[in-house]
């Protein structure tokens, strides 16, 4: 049995299936048919926006999504880097969250993996202090098929 998932994009919105960018001109309803890899353009962040651990963790599991031609070096990158940031947080909702992303991210289930990652930005700006600089995490609008 094939999964269909159905997205509305906006004019000039773009969403990355398969590590392809698609734009699209106008209000367009896409139909995915079978599963696929994708993120919309809403939860996309830039490497500048990736100012907190959790946030440049987000950004290496993202490439993973983005670019497959980059994929396995993000894949070392998040290796290498998730037991530093596990053992950084004191808070064990966290740890063990991060313990679920890696679980996902080795299932190859990397747009559940992001969901998870943003979910965790509330507690991480708690375990930073609170410093209210940091924007609220983007809405989740679709889950990936």
């Amino acid at each position: 049995m094939t999964n269909t998932l159905k997205i509305s994009l906006k004019p000039n919105e773009k969403i990355y299936i398969n590590g392809a960018v698609i734009r699209v001109d106008r209000k367009v309803t896409l139909e995915l048919m079978n599963d696929v890899q994708f993120l919309l353009e809403s939860h996309v962040i830039q490497a500048e926006q990736a100012s907190t651990p959790l946030r440049q963790l987000y950004f290496i599991v993202q490439i993973m999504l983005m670019n497959p031609s980059g994929a396995a070096e993000a894949r070392d990158m998040f290796r290498h880097s998730l037991p530093m940031l596990i053992a950084s947080f004191d808070n064990q909702e966290i740890c063990s969250a991060l313990k679920q992303v890696d679980r996902m991210v080795g299932e190859d289930r990397i747009y559940e993996a992001l969901k998870a990652i943003r979910a965790l930005y509330p507690l991480e700006r708690q375990a930073l202090g609170g410093n209210d600089d940091i924007p609220e995490a983007p809405r989740a609008l679709a889950m990936g098929a």
